[in-house]
């Protein structure tokens, strides 16, 4: 199993809109082969330096499954309105990766 993550410092006041887009994106993770769940969590907030952190949380079968989720039009599709909500959150999403070393 492989976990795929982007953390994203949100604007302060910006909160509802980010997530907003999360929930009327156009997602077409479930059609891709080995997905399995998908989750969007809030974190918390930083006043000092004006941010929420939130993080966007996929589960997949392999390793293999999410990098043809990455090659996939899906994935080009997801992203291609992607630059125009870059106001909401402060530079880039930081990507990280896991494999699944034990779970229940």
């Amino acid at each position: 199993m492989y976990i795929a993550m982007n953390r994203f410092k949100v604007q302060n006041g910006s909160e509802d809109a980010f997530e907003q887009i999360w929930k009327n994106r156009d997602s077409r993770l479930s059609e891709m082969q080995g997905f399995r769940q998908f989750h969007l969590l809030r974190g918390p907030v930083n006043e000092a330096e004006g941010y929420t952190l939130f993080a966007s949380h996929t589960v997949w079968d392999s390793f293999e499954d999410f990098t043809a989720w990455t090659k996939s039009e899906n994935f080009r599709s997801a992203l291609r309105n992607a630059g125009s909500t870059k106001a909401v959150y402060i530079g880039h999403p930081t990507f990280e990766g896991f494999s699944v070393v034990e779970g229940a």
